[in-house]
């Protein structure tokens, strides 16, 4: 074999690990637009939760409830990379028919409970009653529903209490908000997020602004300014929720913060 086939043989070589090193975005490793991936599709590396409930199943993060292990409390995977402030997170959901799930952000984790979270969510569920709104978990309950862009009224000290929130919240939804503008009916929003299949998400937190994208599109718009009960930071987490068997997937999972 000549030297200058070597030679050829050899750079080819080189061309392939330079290729194959950059050409695909890694754990930890921003990708063009400034996102890091937070889930390797391999293993829950990065995560916290029960494995009873929590999975990887081809290349996805899989909450599953069977008759089997039936919740008496949502239960959540929590991801261990820090508490994000001001982020965008990005990535792709789909759930069964009978699913409730959700991405909690800006979340504190309960003491006396395993591997439940309090905060922020962006509302996921089988039916498309309630995806794309804004529920805070185990807190102020609904402060936007599907299709409003709402402003969360500032509050005194004491609405920290349990009982203080508690006070304020009607039909399952915060009662100190007001609708400052509409994003479209939620019947009609619905009709844009496919049933038992692949939806891309994206949350825009910056400050006081919580955005909740489906497929490209802005379903609630919140502006949170209650100092007292509002968080600027905290964990996040995806969840099963208490109810029938379902099953939920996760993937392509990334942060910009």
């Amino acid at each position: 074999m000549s030297i200058n086939s070597n030679f050829w043989k050899l750079r080819l070589g080189l061309i392939l690990v330079v290729v194959g090193t950059f050409g695909t975005v890694c754990l930890g490793q921003r990708d063009k637009e400034g996102f890091v991936k937070i889930f390797d599709g391999k293993s829950l590396k990065g995560w916290e939760g029960d494995t009873k409930y929590w999975r990887v199943e081809n290349g996805n993060l899989v909450g599953e409830i069977t008759p089997e292990t039936l919740l008496k409390t949502n239960s959540f995977i929590i991801w261990k990379g820090g508490e994000p402030a001001d982020f965008e997170l990005k990535g792709e959901f789909m759930i069964t028919k009978d699913g409730n799930s959700g991405i909690n952000y800006r979340s504190e984790r309960l003491a006396d409970i395993p591997y439940a979270l309090k905060g922020y969510q962006a509302d996921i569920d089988g039916k498309i009653n309630y995806t794309g709104q804004n529920y805070e978990e185990r807190g102020r309950t609904t402060l936007a529903y599907r299709g409003e862009a709402a402003r969360i009224l500032p509050q005194e000290g004491t609405s920290a209490s349990a009982e203080g929130v508690r006070a304020k919240v009607s039909r399952n939804a915060w009662t100190d908000r007001s609708v400052t503008g509409s994003l479209g009916t939620s019947d009609s929003l619905k009709t844009l997020i496919k049933s038992e299949d692949w939806n891309e998400f994206h949350l825009v937190i910056k400050g006081n602004r919580l955005q909740h994208y489906v497929n490209g599109v802005l379903m609630s718009d919140v502006t949170d300014d209650d100092a007292v009960n509002g968080k600027r930071k905290g964990l996040l987490g995806v969840q099963v929720h208490v109810g029938p068997p379902m099953k939920v997937q996760y993937r392509n999972l990334r942060i910009k913060q």
